[in-house]
């Protein structure tokens, strides 16, 4: 077995980076020409691989005549992580990756032998913060000699390359703010970019920052929704913005932030950012006049030397259902009614696929790749979407598609310049918006709590079929979809594309599979024995290709259950970085079969409906999001209805107040008094019994 579970002493690392690296006078410089070449072949550089986030590799080696004899090569155990959805980079023979908690390593790229690891600790510096956001995150940045990465508690940093050792470290966010970071950081003319998320748990204005890649030193800032006016604006980007803006926004925050799509364009020297959804939600509370409530939801494209304001389109002007447009941003050139266009392409949660003229911003076309409701289609002379009269749930209840989990989210997409299409992770969903027993006038902005001014709930498939999740392949040219795949599962991992011919994509139920790109035939596939969310990556050591991934299940899909009734439990399935070649022959140790979730039987605990009401509230807002409902979380953190803790007081005490899981992402609420936690103890077990009655109702009416 060519796996190994080794952390490196400090005294051992030159020895390891020596045997594993090339020497230093010949080592990849990663730079903007480095970050921009789309021929190298070798490396997987930056998180779409170069700076057009195509996700395109030239790599051939394995291709549609030989994918059939693809093997695992390597693997690494990964016992100590959970949710991993991030891309690992590829250096110089040099595999880096973060996982859970923010913890990077450095791994041999032909056998997984660990090299380094760094851990910023973020469970020490940060454990009552990690109460928003989650303990994943999607990617690393490369640059000169160093690994860049960001923190769930809001800090950038530096390590170096061939020792993993902390060199500079800066907080990007008020420490004092739910804010957060799940993001990769974008580096591009020796700066890193990062921003940030928190719109539904305070008043969140959000803004990207750029820093210097030696030193730290904050370059610039871009604020993405104007503030107070009475405090004067920053610029005049945000003076124009204040114009598409009512009554007393700031004092909602306004939203906006951008957690993730940033694209550098080197031919045109632009920096493109995509941009979140509205802080609230619901327009009607934090804009009551409407207006388009800019740069919410739009590509803003900035100059990466300034941050100054260059042009923007704005995908969702006055947006109200979460349908944030943080997607990949892919640059590329097409060939559209006999000209060269230089084009950037988005497929944003609100179900329209966008073709843009990236050199002004100028709308060139937009047509649904998923059923949309809340719109009729994109006006060509406005630019602006066709709203369906009632899909503000104006009347307090409505239904629409796609809805807030989108119709593709940060799932990531790729497009092949041989088959000039485009491979989106897709979503077919419905929900349903309501505002029962929400005030709107009256409503104030969440503090460390989850609170969109809205209710939302999926309620199907917006499809005639009934299937929630594909893998489409769509022709960006003509607009319209060549090929699909059906899932299982409405959410599953990023895709990878090749000059081999084929798209690359693994799968909630845990398989990974190789597809023909011009078909969508499948033409290879594994089982990896757990779920899959983050996208793979393919390089090249000494002439052998190798596709490589993370495996295991995370992101908000691990939140609720996503396979019929089954899940993948918290903490049943070892994770793994898995690499495959055409000469692998390894097998993979068998993993445990997802299974349906069992609430604990616990006849000795007599729920109180009063305290379980009381409960409710609080867990909905705090505790939800990384648990689900009680009988339905999936994975990313232990389902509290099967969890002997909520029946031992001094257990949940310790765990919840105390923190006595802190290194396992579970924060700490050192706030909540003994009644507090006696009402979310009740609450738990009255969802539990609930469950298991309506399970034992299932078994007997068979």
């Amino acid at each position: 077995m060519r796996s190994t579970r080794l952390r490196t002493l400090p005294g051992l690392v030159p020895l390891l980076v020596a045997a594993a690296c090339t020497a230093p006078e010949t080592a990849v410089f990663v730079d903007d020409a480095a970050l921009a070449d789309e021929s190298e072949t070798e490396d997987w550089l930056a998180y779409g691989r170069t700076y057009s986030e195509q996700r395109f590799s030239p790599l051939e080696q394995v291709n549609v005549g030989t994918v059939a004899e693809l093997g695992v090569d390597w693997y690494l155990d990964l016992p100590s992580d959970r949710g991993l959805v991030s891309t690992p980079l590829v250096a110089d023979g040099i595999l880096y990756f973060v996982g859970s908690m923010n913890r990077v390593r450095a791994v041999d790229a032909t056998s997984g032998e660990v090299i380094w690891e760094y851990d910023p600790e973020v469970w020490r510096v940060a454990a009552e913060r990690m109460r928003t956001g989650w303990e994943h995150n999607r990617g690393i940045g490369l640059w000169g000699d160093k690994v860049y990465l960001a923190t769930w508690d809001g800090r950038l940093q530096a390590v170096d390359r061939a020792t993993g050792e902390l060199v500079w470290s800066v907080m990007t966010v008020d420490p004092e703010l739910p804010l957060y970071i799940t993001g990769a950081p974008k580096v591009f003319k020796g700066k890193v970019l990062i921003g940030n998320g928190g719109t539904e748990v305070h008043a969140a204005r959000g803004y990207v920052t750029a820093y210097d890649a030696e030193t730290g030193e904050q370059a610039w800032r871009f604020w993405i929704v104007p503030g107070n006016p009475a405090d004067g604006f920053e610029n005049e980007a945000m003076r124009m913005a204040a114009e598409t803006w009512t009554g007393e926004w700031w004092k909602y925050g306004g939203g906006g932030n951008a957690w993730h799509g940033f694209t550098y364009d080197a031919e045109l020297d632009q920096l493109y950012i995509g941009t979140g959804n509205g802080s609230p939600w619901d327009q009607r509370v934090r804009s009551p006049g409407g207006g388009d409530n800019l740069f919410l939801t739009s590509v803003v494209a900035l100059d990466p030397d300034t941050g100054d304001y260059l042009w923007h389109y704005q995908n969702t002007p006055g947006e109200t259902w979460d349908f944030n447009s943080n997607m990949d941003i892919v640059l590329a050139d097409l060939e559209i009614e006999g000209a060269t266009r230089k084009v950037l392409m988005q497929a944003p949660k609100n179900g329209f696929f966008y073709v843009i003229d990236r050199t002004d911003g100028s709308l060139i076309s937009a047509e649904p790749y998923s059923p949309v409701t809340w719109a009729s289609h994109v006006d060509m002379e406005t630019g602006r979407p066709v709203e369906r009269p009632g899909a503000r749930y104006e009347d307090g209840e409505e239904v629409v598609a796609p809805g807030p989990a989108g119709a593709h989210s940060w799932h990531s997409m790729s497009y092949n310049p041989e088959t000039g299409l485009v491979y989106i992770p897709t979503m077919h969903l419905n929900s349903r918006f309501s505002q029962e027993g929400i005030d709107l006038e009256d409503w104030t902005s969440p503090f460390w709590s989850v609170d969109a001014a809205v209710r939302w709930s999926v309620v199907g498939s917006s499809r005639d079929d009934g299937v929630m999740g594909t893998l489409q392949a769509w022709d960006p040219v003509r607009q319209e979809r060549v090929w699909e795949v059906l899932l299982e599962a409405r959410t599953n991992g990023g895709t990878l594309t090749t000059a081999g011919g084929l798209v690359f994509q693994g799968h909630a139920d845990g398989l990974f599979k190789a597809y023909h790109a011009a078909t969508g035939e499948e033409l290879w596939s594994a089982d990896l024995g757990l779920g899959i969310t983050a996208p793979p990556v393919t390089y090249s050591v000494d002439g052998t290709q190798y596709v490589a991934l993370l495996v295991g299940f995370g992101g908000g899909a691990a939140v609720t259950a996503s396979l019929g009734n089954r899940v993948w439990p918290y903490g049943q399935q070892t994770r793994r970085l898995v690499a495959f070649s055409l000469e692998g022959e390894l097998a993979l140790p068998e993993q445990p079969e997802p299974t349906p979730l069992v609430p604990l039987a616990a006849p000795d605990f007599q729920v109180d409906p009063v305290l379980a009401e009381v409960g409710a509230s609080r867990y909905t807002g705090r505790c939800s999001v990384c648990h689900s409902t009680p009988g339905q979380s999936a994975g990313m953190a232990p389902d509290l209805s099967a969890s002997a803790v909520v029946l031992d007081a001094q257990a949940f005490q310790q765990v919840v107040r105390e923190g006595a899981r802190t290194p396992l992402g579970m924060p700490r609420y050192s706030e909540l008094t003994d009644e507090q936690l006696l009402a979310l103890r009740h609450y738990i077990r009255s969802v539990a019994e609930t469950t298991a009655q309506a399970l034992a109702e299932m078994e007997g009416g068979q």
